[in-house]
């Protein structure tokens, strides 16, 4: 005899990574590292981390992301997770071999997995000081911001090239954007957990732009200026020429998509007796 009864397929279980983040107790403070072919530096990063943060009290976890290394990224960072309670580690499998998903790829990720409710990104390379976070920190907490964006400006040096196409490309954003921040490429920059889930970071080389986007949102944004540390491992995966015409390209997309953008926010509508 046939049922009555509705048919409801049963749904597919939930994947490790989604059970764990789930079970885990939120955090104050989740910070996220993508790295390609970063082996030499994952020792020294980690060591950073700990020497910048050990004097503070502070509840947080350490997010890896290995985005398609072809070296011993995974490998270097299996051998220092006995060392960290707080050191989480993940792979990006499904991208591009030997180049990886990309930073944007990575960093929306690694916010996903995120238990904290406030987010640091970083590079892996060691660029970045961990030693500014705690100022990053306590500015977001004092300050009316929803994210604080590290700028570089007075402490980096480089070639009259590097300097060139980085004021060149900060006019192009101004001009076509409207844009004031002054270093959206420093990747160090501290922001409330919700603003990180509104950025489109699944879209390649959007993470050029997130202040950008975050002012774009309605979200308060700062700058405050940030170290910048010469590379001591492995070798630079940005130069010059493979930045400025994908950011050029980038740019217009992000003018595009800030036309487009709609307030999607609602209010309820009270019933009438």
């Amino acid at each position: 005899m046939a049922s009555n009864a509705t048919y409801t397929p049963p749904k597919p279980p939930a994947s490790a990574v989604e059970r764990s983040h789930k079970q885990r107790p939120q955090l104050e403070l989740s910070i996220i590292a993508p790295a390609h072919n970063e082996e030499d530096n994952i020792a020294g990063l980690l060591g950073d981390i700990e020497l910048a943060l050990s004097g503070h009290e502070i509840d947080f976890e350490m997010i890896l992301i290995d985005d398609g290394s072809t070296d011993g990224t995974a490998a270097a960072m299996a051998r220092e997770l006995p060392h960290y309670s707080w050191l989480r580690c993940y792979q990006m499998p499904h991208g591009p071999r030997g180049r990886g998903n990309g930073q944007s790829a990575a960093f929306h990720a690694g916010i996903r997995l995120a238990a904290g409710k406030t987010i640091a990104l970083m590079d892996a390379d060691r660029q970045n000081d961990p030693a500014d976070l705690p100022t990053l920190l306590k500015t977001l907490a004092d300050a009316p911001a929803d994210m604080v964006q590290g700028d570089r400006s007075a402490n980096r040096e480089g070639d009259l090239v590097r300097r060139a196409s980085s004021g060149t490309g900060r006019a192009f954003r101004r001009w076509l954007l409207g844009d004031a921040i002054r270093d959206t490429g420093c990747s160090l920059r501290v922001f409330r957990r919700e603003v990180g889930l509104e950025l489109p970071l699944q879209y390649q080389g959007m993470h050029r732009f997130i202040p950008i986007y975050a002012r774009m949102l309605g979200y308060r944004v700062l700058e405050v200026s940030v170290q910048h540390r010469a590379r001591v491992a492995g070798q630079g995966n940005y130069g010059v020429w493979n930045r400025a015409l994908p950011g050029l390209i980038d740019l217009f997309a992000v003018r595009w998509m800030r036309r487009r953008l709609r307030d999607t926010s609602t209010r309820p509508i009270e019933r009438m007796d």
